[in-house]
């Protein structure tokens, strides 16, 4: 059976964080990733990177400055409509803001590449996780195990690591994404190009809206989001394109055609993404030997903009508390998981209140208002 010091279950942003910063300081880490390879899919789309959080963990990381080489120009434009298609909100981006945009999987790709070769162990789906005596033993699908004295849940939403410490499950958050997409927009959406500009774009009334952001290949992503029951999800065919932009569109029956059209102009499929969270400030108690980053110990609903930040944070600052307490892992985890809880519960909250300000019924009065605190 193979052992390890560190190992790392899930190659998302934490997780490879955590490898990276725990490779700078001379500590080796294994990760096992349930994806058959780095190209088996898209990574998603931007992220806004906070000065204050993931550009913290870049520089722990040693990658900031081929970070800065990856951003968007003119990402950080924001616009926010009412349902009329009313602007009411129109930034530009100077170069100066504290939340500069990235492509998701270019940022994946940053850390991967930063790696020594066999770090991440792909095709490796977790089946169980156990304590047994002094150590953590994980089996795979495949059958094969490993033990290790540090097991790092860094898998996700639905970690199959969480169990060891906590019994919380993510739950409804009661608003569901359907992602949409409009490739080589200015040339072939241009009227949509121009509603969305540069960077984001909210266009929000009581109870919907649409969330769009511009990508680095100049495709524009977006997202319906509606306050619908978990169940509405199941009750529409989205493998009947067609029928599926029906619906979307009785949705917004009465929303600004320049809006609308965004729907019928879609390309591809349209993806159904339900948004689930933890409970706001959760937490464990300390259990040796096992710990989780990102998603796995704090999934929160997007609406603040710090999920994947605080994931990085999460993998910097347990490959810190590592470094400074060789021999002492334990130690390391319950400094990392004194910093982990209070951020995570603030972070989580101000998602929480993000979420019912975009969809009051003076949308987008809310959101307005929580973009004027922040300057």
């Amino acid at each position: 059976m193979t052992h390890h010091n560190v190992a790392v279950v899930g190659a998302g942003l934490s997780g490879l964080t955590l490898a990276r910063v725990l490779h700078r300081h001379g500590v080796d880490a294994a990760v096992y990733e349930q994806e058959p390879s780095r190209h088996t899919r898209a990574q998603g789309g931007m992220l806004d990177i906070h000065d204050d959080t993931g550009a913290v963990a870049l520089h722990a990381a040693g990658l900031h400055d081929e970070f800065r080489a990856l951003v968007l120009p003119k990402g950080q434009e924001t616009r926010v409509l009412d349902r009329h298609g009313v602007v009411h909100l129109a930034e530009q981006d100077d170069g100066t803001g504290d939340r500069p945009e990235i492509d998701r999987g270019h940022l994946r790709d940053l850390l991967l590449d930063a790696l020594p070769a066999g770090t991440v162990r792909w095709g490796a789906r977790v089946r169980t996780a156990q304590r047994i005596g002094d150590h953590h033993e994980v089996t795979l699908a495949d059958g094969t195990t490993f033990s290790t004295d540090l097991l790092v849940g860094a898998d996700g939403a639905w970690s199959r690591i969480r169990p060891l410490v906590s019994p919380a499950t993510p739950a409804y958050t009661g608003v569901s994404f359907v992602e949409l997409d409009l490739p080589d927009a200015d040339a072939r959406h241009p009227a949509a190009a121009a509603l969305v500009g540069g960077g984001m774009m909210f266009a929000l009334g009581a109870g919907q809206g649409f969330l769009a952001h511009r990508e680095s290949g100049g495709d524009v992503h977006v997202y319906a989001a509606l306050t619908v029951p978990e169940e509405w999800i199941a009750g529409v065919d989205f493998a009947d394109t067609a029928a599926a932009k029906a619906v979307l569109l009785d949705r917004f029956a009465d929303w600004d055609a320049s809006l609308r059209a965004v729907i019928a102009d879609a390309e591809g499929d349209l993806v159904p993404r339900p948004i689930h969270a933890l409970p706001v400030g959760h937490r464990w108690d300390h259990v040796p030997g096992v710990t989780l980053l990102g998603d796995a110990a704090h999934l929160m609903s997007p609406f603040a903009g710090e999920g994947a930040n605080l994931a990085m944070l999460d993998g910097a600052g347990l490959g810190l508390a590592l470094a400074a307490h060789p021999g002492d892992p334990d130690e390391a985890v319950t400094a990392y998981e004194t910093a982990l809880f209070p951020r995570g519960e603030s972070s989580a909250a101000a998602s929480a209140a993000g979420q019912a300000a975009c969809f009051r019924d003076d949308a987008p009065q809310g959101l307005l208002d929580l973009f004027a605190a922040h300057r």
